[in-house]
């Protein structure tokens, strides 16, 4: 299961995620995902990883898509998330470098 709380401020939105960024959830987070981002023009956007108890590779990879296209910011503190947020951030294309 997969819990997502947006939060939309001024210049910032959150996205808190609780639980399995896994299939099936991964879908239903690229589906908020895609419908969000042409709202977040000029805002930061957040994504609060604190609830997240496993990533799959699927969730990796959107968690890297999303990275590569607005540089989010994490929100981590587990070793496993901050593990993947560290592997999302090193392999993006936004340092030069293929998913």
């Amino acid at each position: 299961m997969l819990k997502i709380t947006i939060q939309n401020e001024a210049k910032i939105v959150a996205l808190k995620l609780e639980g399995r960024i896994a299939e099936p959830w991964v879908t239903e987070f690229n589906r908020t995902w895609r419908s969000l981002a042409p709202s977040l023009d000029s805002k930061k956007l957040f994504l609060d990883l604190r609830g997240v108890t496993f990533i799959d590779a699927d969730g990796r990879h959107l968690l890297a898509e999303i990275y590569g296209q607005t540089g989010a910011e994490f929100r981590t503190d587990s070793l496993l998330t901050g593990f993947v947020v560290h592997q999302v951030m090193r392999d993006s294309p936004r340092n030069g470098k293929e998913n």
